[in-house]
Formats: structure tokens, sequence, C-alpha cells
């Protein structure tokens, strides 16, 4: 019978020792996936972040494209204008008797 009673000892002593490693376990396990989360929203941050800095970088460079394109725009129909009232100024020039 102590024979048996030792084995019953052992037996749970393995057991709970058995239980212990595999909390021990899941405990790791969990940190290391919650490590891997923290690491994959940092990523996603920081991903975020450049795509944010990249969009506001496109609509700066496409205002001063359009700033660009409205004073050549202005600057064509000056020039224009100014032919145009040379061109006038010479027609009336050359209408008028000396």
């Amino acid at each position: 019978m102590k024979e048996q009673e030792e084995k019953s000892v052992k037996e749970i002593s393995r057991l709970e020792k058995l239980k212990a490693e595999e909390a021990k376990a899941q405990a790791k396990d969990q940190a290391r996936v919650q490590a891997s989360k923290a690491r994959e929203q940092e990523i996603e941050k920081g991903q975020k972040m450049r795509e944010d800095r990249r969009a506001k970088d496109r609509a700066d460079e496409e205002v001063r494209e359009q700033a660009k394109e409205k004073a050549r725009k202005e600057a064509y129909q000056a020039r224009e204008k100014i032919l145009a009232d040379d061109l006038e100024a010479k027609r009336l020039k050359n209408k008028m008797p000396d």
C-alpha cells in the first residue's frame, strides 16, 4: 500500500509540474502574441503617417502646379493683350491721314 501511495504522490507531483510548465508556456506564447500585435500596430501607424504625409505632399504639389498654370495663363493673356493693343494702335495709325 505504501508503494502505491508513493506512486500517487509522484504522479500528483508530476501532473502539477506538467500543469505549471503548460501554464508557463501559455504565458510565454501570449506574451509573444501581444508583442507581435504591438509591432504590427507600430508598423501600421508608421505606414499611415507616411501615407498621410504623401497625400499632403501631393496636395501641396497640386496647389503649386495650379498656381504656376494660373500664372502662365495670366502671362500669356497679358502678352496677347499687349500684342492686340499694339496691332490696334498700328492699325489706327495707318488709318490716320498724314
